[in-house]
């Protein structure tokens, strides 16, 4: 056991339970458990999204990505950054002014039924949980690598102390938590980042140029192909990627943590600048690992390179920076843990529970134990599934979950917003295909079958080719809802489309 990294370990552990302590005593109100009663400015928000978004798959997937692959690794990258303008300019703003705690309140405003407010809750648990997996994975795979604790219990800890911060302290701990994290991940990530550079004399030319012989890649290395073999592969992930963002139900519920919509979009704009900068470090991270750290000890401690980034810290500062990076990398995953449970709970009790089962008469108290008893029952869900995916890295896990979330839940947010004939069947009938395709297709791809014994999770011929089902479902998401629109006998309510068009630009309730 490294006893430096246990004791940062407990200090990071510490600081977040004091943190949830005191946001306990001012989470009273479902306003207060569900957006921290929109009193967050809008960099305040903006580091919070930072750190609800540079997550395991970030910190820890990518370098190790980048790290094996190469030039491939950096899709992700690429993919994550540019996904937020897709955000900035249709997203941000329509769903500040038209939601209220959840994804599903945007659409009920237009659509303002049971069966649209409901499934766009399952989705929005089942994304949550499929992104959660990744972050459980990570951790699992980060204790075990530091404190020798078997992978079982490592994932179990987490899911405890994740479900504390949401259980007791709500949207204002879990914001706070963030913030805390996106500070020491940024500082842990440039600190790295220079040492690295330091070691190839300050010169990114000469980075490239000793890459080219510094893995068993040669050339190769700084090559796009390493990992995605198939062009419609690297498609299908940077679809997924670039689309993805705007639908995840973690980053959306931070929208209504904030006032007004202009603090909405300053907040991504800062979020951006953050998740910036933090990329661009992730090469540092990937090809220092490759260089300093090897192949073969990547590949030793973790099958997927996901501790590439604090093998990187051990190998070039010692034990106090790789005790530091592990603990910071801890609280990534606890930070982002923590907003995927609290969007999955408050779609249960906000969504299902008070709209669907008690027909919006609910107390607040009620809906507050209803998300707790919630964020249990997600937390145990994800626990039980990660410890079927502990081989597979963090990065692509997510980058899964990201097309999920385009092929499910993008179609609906623009058409909600854009599409005047846009009608309840569309919304269901897309919000339930594409959720049903994209989930089916991973189902069916080569990462749960493999000819190979031990290369994923059954032994078989995958029935789907490709990695990421993105190509397929994201279009197959937007034809549903197209065609559930057409094909319905119901008209649109016209006059309630100018409604939603004027209140999801200006912000005006009941413009008409």
């Amino acid at each position: 056991m490294n006893m430096l990294a246990f004791i940062l370990f407990l200090l990071i552990v510490g600081l977040t339970l004091v943190i949830t302590y005191f946001a306990s005593r001012r989470t009273k109100t479902t306003a207060d458990f569900y957006t921290a009663d929109s009193s967050l400015t809008g960099w305040q928000n903006g580091w919070a999204i930072a750190g609800d978004y540079m997550s395991a798959a970030s910190f820890l997937g990518i370098a190790g990505m980048v790290a094996l692959s190469g030039f491939d690794g950096f899709f992700y990258s690429i993919g994550f950054l540019v996904a937020y303008l897709v955000v900035l300019y249709i997203v941000a703003e329509p769903l500040r002014n038209l939601g209220k705690y959840t994804m599903a309140d945007m659409i009920a405003a237009r659509f303002n039924e049971k069966r649209v407010r409901g499934v766009a809750a399952l989705n929005t648990i089942s994304i949550s949980t499929f992104y959660m997996i990744a972050q459980l994975v990570g951790a699992g795979a980060l204790i075990k690598l530091l404190l020798g604790i078997d992978y079982l219990y490592s994932v179990i800890i987490v899911g405890i102390l994740m479900t504390v911060y949401v259980v007791f302290g709500g949207m204002t701990a879990t914001s706070w938590v963030q913030i805390v994290k996106a500070v020491l991940l940024m500082a842990g990530t440039f600190i790295i980042s220079l040492i690295v550079l330091a070691k190839f004399d300050f010169s990114v030319i000469e980075m490239f140029k000793q890459m080219k012989t510094a893995t068993p890649l040669g050339a190769d290395f700084l090559n796009p192909g390493n990992k995605f073999k198939d062009p419609l592969d690297t498609l299908s992930l940077n679809l997924a990627l670039v689309l993805g963002t705007a639908g995840l139900p973690h980053i959306l519920i931070r929208f209504f943590t904030v006032k007004d919509a202009i603090t909405a979009r300053k907040s991504v704009v800062y979020a951006t600048w953050i998740i910036g900068i933090f990329y661009i470090m992730t090469i540092f991270l990937g090809f220092g690992a490759a260089a300093f750290v090897g192949y073969d000890k990547i590949i030793a401690a973790n099958a997927a390179g996901n501790m590439a980034a604090p093998l990187l810290a051990d190998a070039i500062g010692g034990d106090f920076l790789f005790a530091f990076v592990s603990a910071v990398a801890f609280a990534t995953i606890l930070a982002v843990v923590a907003g995927l449970v609290l969007s999955a709970a408050s779609a249960f009790a906000h969504d299902f529970y008070g709209h669907i089962i008690r027909k919006g008469q609910a107390t607040d108290k009620e809906q507050v134990v209803a998300a707790r008893w919630a964020s249990i029952g997600v937390s145990i869900l994800s626990i039980i599934l990660a410890l079927f995916a502990q081989n597979m890295n963090v990065a692509f896990l997510v980058s899964l979950a990201f097309a999920v979330a385009a092929s499910a839940n993008l179609p609906i947010i623009i058409f909600t917003v854009f599409w005047k004939r846009f009608n309840t069947a569309g919304a269901v009938t897309g919000m339930i295909v594409g959720l049903a395709s994209s989930l089916i297709l991973v189902f069916l791809s080569p990462n749960v079958w493999s000819p190979i014994e031990g290369a994923a999770i059954f032994v078989g011929e995958p029935l789907f080719p490709l990695a990421n089902p993105g190509i397929v479902s994201i279009p197959v998401g937007f034809l549903a809802a197209i065609a559930g629109t057409l094909l319905s006998s119901k008209k649109a309510d016209a006059k309630k489309y100018d409604e939603i068009l004027v209140t999801a630009n200006t912000g005006m309730k009941d413009p008409l």
